[in-house]
């Protein structure tokens, strides 16, 4: 994490009115919530619609801040600690990022997509740290506040940096692609996440695409090729370096020639090295696409074949995401409950079609937010994709209804049922399960549907 002298973080930060007797001071850390704060650390007060972190400066002196950004014009500071006076306290963490970043000797690789952002993070870092030091995004960080802390916490010989780019509205991902200066960035997939805020899905597109305007020069454009709205609209760019496509058609630079399902993952080949046989620990042949976008990062940044192979194996996702849990009467949850949008949605509810080797498959799905207006359309025709395949279907919410409603079409009777209570959904499947069965958990996290989870553990 940043390591710096105070006279150092004010020139950074472009601040005044820090005593000249505080100068040689180190601050190590920096932190905008003071149940985090450590000693030695930064505290930098931000204000929100609903709070003043100027407020809670008390709570960071008792607990060992060594010093504190200040906004000019908020009240008077606490006394007994040095405080380093800027115009914004938010401008100035995010100042201090980019010079702090400008300043170690690490590569940059952003990540954004309606779907798989996580997912893509957590591969593409598991691939490079087979060959580099490399740091990711941690939880959530990933908007104008999140991804500053982020790099404030990079280690000075971290070699990679792989920073994950989320957004809801048009100039969000072009602010922090310029603030990071990737040397690669990648776009997993245009769905239909915050459509209510951007109208369509070639607003997404245009608002993902904003990811190059801060690529360094000989920079790496990798992107889904199997997406028209990006493909389109790619050729027009002027770009500064290479740009590599992915997905499932054979006119992308990678793409799989064989996928095989397996009971723990999933195996692949690819054209370029038609003898090995790559496999990667989760669920559904989209996380195969994942993965091939990972690969030409990795390729590109000079990982062998041997070291992708073993980066994709030692794989370890983020929690919710496709996460396996194995009960001990051996029920198995596929717990997919951290994020939904309709092309995610469908893409899990084909992989429970697919599964094999299990006596019934249920599916229980909640809520997709963040539609706009189209959003009991969206939530009808993903409950009229589900395949025969898949024995239940089990909803929760007021929008999920609308799945209900589609998913009765073609699965009848008491093969589909609809919850505004998630005690009783819990409690409804716990009857209806058996140990060979299988239950796939998904919706938006507003939902919070992994409490179904937790239940159907603690019956």
């Amino acid at each position: 994490m940043i390591r710096r002298t105070l006279q150092q973080v004010q020139s950074m930060v472009s601040g005044s009115a820090l005593p000249a007797s505080a100068y040689d001071t180190y601050i190590e850390g920096v932190s905008i919530d003071t149940r985090s704060i450590g000693p030695g650390m930064l505290y930098v007060p931000i204000r929100g619609e609903r709070f003043d972190g100027h407020s809670f400066a008390g709570a960071a002196v008792e607990n060992g801040a060594a010093a504190m950004l200040w906004q000019k014009d908020a009240p008077q500071p606490p006394a007994g600690i040095p405080v380093i006076l800027v115009d914004d306290t938010l401008q100035a963490l995010q100042q201090l990022a980019k010079a702090y970043l400008q300043e170690l000797s690490v590569k940059v690789i952003g990540v954004t997509g309606s779907n798989g952002k996580t997912t893509v993070k957590d591969m593409v870092t598991s691939l490079l740290a087979t060959t580099y030091k490399v740091q990711k995004t941690e939880g959530n960080f990933n908007n104008h506040i999140g991804l500053p802390l982020t790099i404030l916490r990079l280690e000075e010989d971290t070699e990679v940096a792989v920073l994950e780019m989320g957004m809801s509205a048009f100039g969000e991902i072009e602010f922090l692609t310029k603030l990071a200066q990737p040397h690669a960035a990648i776009i997993t997939n245009i769905g239909e996440s915050h459509m209510q805020d951007l109208g369509s899905r070639a607003g997404i597109a245009r608002a993902k695409l904003e990811i190059v305007l801060g690529l360094q020069e000989n920079g790496l454009f990798v992107y889904s090729g199997d997406e028209p709205l990006l493909a389109e609209r790619v050729k027009d760019l002027e770009l500064p370096g290479p740009v590599i496509t992915f997905g499932e058609g054979e006119t992308n630079d990678f793409y799989p020639s064989q996928v095989q399902f397996r009971a723990d993952g999933m195996a692949f080949c690819i054209p370029q090295e038609p003898e090995l046989e790559f496999f990667v620990p989760v669920l559904g042949k989209h996380n195969v696409y994942n993965a091939l976008a990972c690969m030409a990062v990795a390729r590109h940044f000079g990982v062998t074949w041997e070291n992708i192979q073993l980066g994709l194996s030692q794989l370890e996702m983020t929690k919710m995401r496709l996460e396996i849990i194995k009960l001990p009467d051996g029920l198995t949850i596929i717990n997919d409950a951290y994020n939904a949008s309709p092309t995610s949605m469908k893409a899990a509810i084909a992989l429970l079609g697919e599964l094999n080797g299990y006596a019934r498959k249920i599916a229980v799905l909640g809520d997709m937010l963040e539609l706009g207006d189209y959003e009991e359309q969206f939530h009808y025709e993903v409950g009229a994709s589900i395949p025969e395949a898949v024995d239940y279907v089990y909803t929760y919410g007021n929008l999920a209804r609308q799945i209900a409603d589609g998913a009765a079409q073609r699965l009848t009777g008491s093969r589909v049922k609809t919850y505004m209570d998630k005690e009783e959904l819990a409690r409804d499947l716990k009857e209806l399960v058996q140990p060979d069965d299988v239950v796939l958990v998904k919706a938006s996290r507003g939902m919070r549907l992994e409490d179904v989870i937790q239940n159907l553990q603690r019956f």
